[in-house]
Order: structure tokens, then sequence, then C-alpha cells
């Protein structure tokens, strides 16, 4: 079986790692994942801030990373497809959402939030991004080789057709920062490149969602004409939300879910 990324991922990391321990002590320590739909946490934890010995990327005034953890999800529904939801946290940390998910991959095009949040109930990361009008060729870099150095979950890669993980890289114009990441209930962004930070981050949150699966049965791709995304420009809404497919179960599924190995 392939190695995991995960623990290619922790050796890489582990010098630079060393340097952000102190502060980010706690951030793994997320409680295990609850009952389906529901949330012990009353009060989010203390944001972790770093300011990393980098350059701020264009736009930005400082060179700075937030990290939130324990954000309360109160509610988690199917919505009827195209059905717009308001975020509590930018990038969303959870909440209701569409029926479908994105695929797990990198896009080019812009995934809507109401899929990808599907995607962090299923304990994925998302990797997302905003690009100036100058381009972020070193955004995108920097995020690719995060997913990739992550991107082996031996539990999904027992399942016949099924991802490597769960990770999704995305454009997002409406975040407030150039870099971001989010998992069920947790968030992180950045005005500047540090990838110890991002790496510790998607180690630490993965497969925390409250339905530990890696089944594909609904995904979509929004980059493919035909990978089965929702037309919402001027398209009615679905008569009703999509029941859960056969690998969403709550606590997790027959069919590959769990969290990464070592």
């Amino acid at each position: 079986m392939k190695r995991s990324g995960f623990a290619r991922m922790y050796g890489a990391v582990a010098a630079a790692a060393a340097a952000v321990a102190a502060p980010l002590s706690g951030c793994g320590e997320s409680a295990p994942p609850v009952a389906h739909h529901e949330s012990d946490a009353s009060t989010p934890s203390e944001p972790v801030t770093l300011f990393p010995d980098a350059p701020p990327l264009p736009g930005e005034t400082e060179c700075k990373v937030v990290i939130q953890t324990g954000i309360p999800v109160p509610s988690a529904q199917h919505l009827p497809t195209c059905t717009p939801v308001q975020y509590a946290t930018n990038p969303p940390s959870g909440g209701d959402h569409w029926g479908s998910w994105a695929a797990y991959k990198r896009y080019e095009a812009e995934v809507p939030r109401e899929l990808y949040v599907h995607n962090l109930e299923h304990g994925a990361i998302v990797l997302a991004y905003r690009c100036p009008a100058s381009g972020c060729a070193e955004v995108t870099a920097m995020l690719e080789e995060v997913r990739t150095e992550a991107a082996s979950d031996p539990r999904c890669l027992t399942l016949s057709g099924g991802p490597e993980a769960r990770l999704v890289m995305t454009p997002d114009g409406a975040l407030d920062t150039p870099i971001a990441a989010a998992a069920w209930g947790a968030t992180y962004t950045a005005t500047c490149l540090d990838k110890a930070s991002l790496s510790r981050f998607v180690a630490d949150n993965y497969a925390k969602g409250p339905e530990d699966t890696c089944g594909e049965a609904a995904a979509v791709d929004v980059d493919r004409p035909d990978g089965g995304a929702p037309r919402c420009d001027g398209a009615l809404p679905d008569a009703g939300a999509p029941d859960a497919s056969p690998e969403e179960t709550p606590g997790g599924d027959a069919a590959g879910g769990g969290a990464p190995g070592p």
C-alpha cells in the first residue's frame, strides 16, 4: 500500500513545526467526532496567532497566520441544491450545505461553498485562495505542495476508484485573506506563505468531521462540463435535498472512513 502522505509530511516539516510547537500546542487535540449534526462545543477555543518571518503577500501589510479551532457548528442540514447559505466564519467551518459535494482534487473553477462544506462534514480539508489581479502563482504552488505531500489516506486508498485523500483545493473570491484552509469546526487564514503552519493545520484537523467517510458516490466536479456540478445561475433550486448517499452514515462509514494513518 502507498505510504501515507501524512507520515511523510510530518517528517518534512518536523524542524519547522518545532519552532511553532509551543504556540500550537492543543491545536491537534480536537474532540473525537461527535454524533451526526451535533456539537458539544458552545464557544470556540482561543485563536492562535502567528507572525512568521516571511514577507506579506501583495496587498497585505504584515505576515500573519490565525488558527481557530473548536468552532461550534449548531446546524448541518442538507438543503436543496442552489440554496444560498451565509456562513458564520470565513472560510466556512461547517453548517448547512447541499446534498452533493466536490470530488477531491485541485480545481481551477471556484467550488461553491455550499458544496465544499459538505466535504468538511466528511472530514476533509479545503485549501482555498483568493488571487489578486496580478495572479497568485506563489500561493497556488505552495498550496499544491501541501496538498500533494498530504495526499495519501490509507483508508481512502482501500476504496476501489476512491480518492487518495479528502483534500480539496479551490479558488474562493469571498475570502478575507489570500490564503485559507478549513476543516469541520476549524479555520486557518494567512496573509503570507507559511507552509509549516498550514501543513500542521492539515495534519491536526484531518478526518475530524461528524461523517468520517471517503466515499464519492454523490461527488461532482465543477471543472468538467460533464462533472455533474449544479448550474445555479437562473436555475430553480431542487425540489428537495437528496437523501444521504450509502457512504454517509452517522459516525463513520463501512467503506473507508476513519482517520489517516500515523
